[in-house]
């Protein structure tokens, strides 16, 4: 069976792309251009792995990683943290994900991070 992987991302371009990458790479995914698509989602499946971007329209991706991390029955999914700013330093300080990536990034290393996080 397909490993399922939730991406948090609002820009629609960024998220097309990583949505595109990651079923070429044989994954089932699931976009949400927002927090609150993001819990309606997990409402209906639990993913193997989440793709965060920090900043959400309607709230923060660190918000949803706390919230992730901190229930007995969502703290073992893997999260990667994405941000565009230079920001990631204050967001490893503020919620435990297992990876932090800056926009834009390496497309293999990209892929390579994700499949060590699900191969685990």
């Amino acid at each position: 069976m397909k490993k399922c992987i939730y991406v948090v991302e609002d820009n629609a371009a960024i998220r097309d792309m990583i949505e595109f990458l990651l079923v070429e790479e044989q994954y089932d995914v699931k976009s949400c251009p927002s927090k609150n698509s993001f819990w309606q989602q997990m409402a209906m499946q639990k993913p193997d792995m989440v793709i965060l971007d920090v900043m959400l329209p309607d709230g923060s991706g660190v918000e949803i990683c706390n919230q992730l991390k901190h229930s007995v029955k969502t703290y073992q999914i893997p999260i990667m943290m994405m941000s565009a700013g230079n920001q990631l330093s204050k967001v490893k300080n503020d919620c435990d994900a297992e990876d932090y990536i800056n926009k834009p990034f390496d497309l293999n290393d990209f892929v390579v991070r994700i499949e060590h996080h699900l191969a685990s």
